[in-house]
């Protein structure tokens, strides 16, 4: 549903509450018979998909991404690389200040080496994500506002082998939900909102999520595959009921 005005009964208590309506959204009993897995695609994603992984009892897995700024403003998202090397550009910004695609490459081959592999040994052992060939991804986060985040992973998860890609988030931005269709099988959101704020103002209480807490999450959990003993079976808990 398009929501054309910020109030607040678009805002979501906190996490808890965000995962608890999102799950209502999801084809759950066709993602557990698919065995589908979870991706979260932010650090801030984390919880989601921990909250979704564990209801449905599915592995997950979180994609590593890095923002490219313009080179006259650090606050100005131009590009995204993620930790396959796929490179996603805002073509409208960097046409509009002139800004040369060897700066973006040069900078995205940086950031890749200065921060992504450091979040890949950190959080998944050294190895590239592995665990979307031939299968149903869900890839989630908490929020998305200009969508370059997502697209980034859609075209990762493309190149890595899925079989589908689907998103799903708690809030979105009208605007990005038409450039979003056309690449994704699916999206799931609880609120399609005209005049987007930013993620923070539709979550009445939001805690900053660090990295060591994001470490704690993963490292306590049964769900996330890149820590999981090797043989070690998901059963999803869906359709046990």
């Amino acid at each position: 549903m398009l929501h054309d005005l910020n109030s607040e009964a678009l805002r979501f208590e906190n996490r808890a509450d965000a995962i608890t309506k999102m799950i209502e959204l999801l084809p759950v009993h066709q993602m557990c018979h698919e065995g589908w897995v979870v991706v979260a695609i932010s650090a801030e994603g984390v919880p989601v998909a921990e909250g979704i992984a564990k209801k449905l009892g599915l592995g997950y897995d979180l994609l590593f991404t890095e923002a490219i700024y313009a080179p006259n403003n650090p606050e100005c998202q131009i590009a995204m690389v993620s930790e396959t090397e796929e490179i996603v550009i805002h073509t409208e910004l960097v046409d509009s200040f002139g800004i040369n695609l060897d700066f973006i490459y040069g900078e995205a081959h940086r950031k890749y080496e200065e921060k992504v592999l450091k979040y890949v040994y950190k959080y998944r052992k050294g190895d590239l994500i592995g665990s979307l060939k031939g299968k149903n991804v869900l890839l989630v986060d908490e929020g998305c506002e200009t969508g370059l985040t997502v697209l980034t992973c859609i075209k990762t998860a493309i190149s890595a082998g899925a079989r589908s890609v689907s998103y799903a988030t708690p809030v979105i931005a009208s605007n990005v939900v038409a450039g979003l269709e056309a690449v994704v099988d699916e999206i799931f959101t609880v609120f399609r909102v005209a005049n987007f704020v930013d993620v923070d103002f539709y979550y009445r209480t939001k805690e900053p999520l660090v990295q060591e807490a994001v470490k704690a999450i993963i490292e306590a959990s049964s769900n996330y595959l890149p820590f999981q003993k090797t043989g070690e079976v998901k059963t999803c808990s869906i359709l046990l009921k």
